[in-house]
């Protein structure tokens, strides 16, 4: 059974740790955060230069891991053997190999604790040597947090700083950065070290801090098409392409088709109220107005046009029928084309 990030790492904090671990998944994030507190808390720094050893897979096949992780500590209660990239352990897919960690599973060595830092990929969740971690191990599945899901996320992630986040502000994150967690949590740190003190930012502190334009950004120019404001929209759009290499335009391409589809999505299902909107189309319950408004706006034909203008867009964009269409001028007439 798969343990939670959030559950191992409580149990970790209050020191409790277990004799192997295999983190695996798309979302680096957990892996890299569960195994790095690992690396600093479970072995006292004084006795880290005999019992700590950390090793990357593709140096290091899987009888030399285990090997290592049968050594008995020198002077000490345990010893740590932390296995980086190990998506990448040369003979990982050979049978040999797993007959090895499956024989090690069945027989650990309470002193060693044995990590796995599993990246990228999954295990075939058929296989008997995942059924065997499964029972034998601390086994985590790393996920990717799902877009709906994000804002709740970023709002506890400060909160485990001791911060607040208001949900506008959460949002503005959220839509701009994605739910790459690694550069989300990079930008919010570069943020923090100006604040020595608990504080509730909003849209001005990331505005200034993160540089992420409260005014003029990718989740504004949506909204904006949403409520159909075509002086802002093209406000925004003006703005993008004063500095085109921060506003990139296939990202946005790839945006507004996931936009109109979450649009689509409310007409298929028949709703007839925005209370229903957040559970039906999978978003946070703070922009469920917006979208209401947006379907409103865009009736399922519109939205159906839309999808046509944006292939349309890409397209021209890698230089079919493009003429001497700028990128910019694409993206403006792209979006001329969804307002009217």
């Amino acid at each position: 059974m798969a343990h939670t990030p959030e559950a191992v790492l409580k149990d970790l904090k209050a020191n409790k740790f277990a004799p192997i671990y295999f983190l695996q998944g798309e979302e680096p994030y957990f892996i890299d955060l569960i195994s790095d507190f690992i690396e600093k808390h479970a072995i006292p720094e004084f006795e880290r230069g005999f019992n700590q050893l950390v090793i990357y897979g593709k140096d290091s096949p899987m009888n030399v891991v285990l090997s290592n992780a049968r050594k008995f500590p020198m002077m000490a209660e345990r010893q740590l053997v932390l296995v980086k990239e190990a998506q990448s352990i040369p003979d990982w897919g050979k049978e040999d190999a797993q007959k090895l960690l499956m024989g090690y599973l069945a027989n650990p060595l309470p002193s060693t604790i044995l990590v796995f830092a599993h990246k990228h990929k999954k295990l075939d969740g058929r296989s008997a040597l995942k059924k065997e971690l499964d029972k034998k191990a601390v086994f985590v599945e790393s996920e990717k947090v799902k877009d709906w899901k994000l804002i709740e996320w970023v709002e506890g992630y400060f909160r485990s700083l001791g911060h607040q986040i208001d949900a506008k502000a959460a949002q503005l994150l959220s839509n701009s950065i994605g739910n790459n967690l690694e550069v989300m949590t990079n930008e919010v740190g570069k943020m923090l070290i100006n604040f020595t003190e608990s504080t509730t930012f909003n849209s001005d502190h990331i505005s200034k801090y993160i540089g992420i334009n409260k005014d003029y950004n990718n989740f504004e120019l949506t909204k904006a098409i949403g409520f159909k404001d075509i002086a802002k929209a093209n406000q925004i759009i003006h703005y993008f392409l004063q500095n085109p290499k921060a506003h990139p335009v296939i990202p946005i391409f790839s945006l507004f088709y996931s936009y109109f589809s979450k649009i689509a999505l409310i007409h298929k299902s028949g709703i007839s109220s925005e209370s229903q909107v957040a559970s039906t189309i999978g978003v946070h319950p703070v922009a469920s107005k917006e979208y209401w408004v947006a379907a409103r706006n865009y009736n399922l034909g519109k939205v159906i046009d839309v999808f046509g203008y944006i292939r349309e867009a890409d397209v021209r964009f890698k230089g079919v029928d493009s003429g001497s269409m700028t990128e910019g001028e694409i993206l403006r007439e792209l979006v001329y084309k969804i307002l009217h």
